[in-house]
């Protein structure tokens, strides 16, 4: 589970205060599992939503103007052909905590963002917005990597 948490946290030691909050719920909920369904799936909806929860104490949610974020499309190669998980688990924690958490729920957990904006407290064009505004971080994060293979 700290895997799942890394992709939500700035930082390892934010991973692991979440992923201790999460079995606290986790251990508190015991009873609601149900035999039969996937343990390890129902741990993990548990700790993306405290996840989200730990965003929502930590984060000043910012409304990002929509006509601001730029749509580009980029013919690099993708992210996984050139680094390592190690460096893009690092550039997406270094994202600010809105782009971090839009970012993991629509492309990692699959959230659309109607709910994701549900879950954060945001807009759907706000969800767009930082959804586009994190890749585009990510790539300026990345892209001096891409260069360097090219050469």
């Amino acid at each position: 589970m700290i895997h799942v948490c890394l992709r939500y946290a700035k930082d390892p030691d934010e991973a692991k205060d979440i992923v201790h909050e999460g079995f606290i719920k986790v251990f508190k909920h015991l009873a609601k599992y149900q035999p039969g369904t996937s343990l390890n799936a129902w741990i993990k909806r548990i700790m993306v939503n405290t996840c989200i929860d730990y965003y929502r104490k930590a984060s000043r949610r910012r409304t990002e103007d929509m006509e601001k974020a730029a749509h580009k499309i980029s013919t690099a190669p993708d992210a996984n052909s050139v680094c390592g998980e190690k460096e893009i688990m690092k550039a997406v924690q270094s994202l600010s905590p809105a782009y971090r958490a839009v970012f993991n729920l629509y492309v990692v957990e699959g959230f659309s963002h109607r709910e994701i904006g549900e879950k954060l407290g945001i807009t759907e064009s706000t969800s767009r917005s930082n959804l586009v505004k994190a890749r585009m971080k990510l790539r300026a994060i990345l892209t001096p990597k891409y260069s360097e293979y090219g050469k």
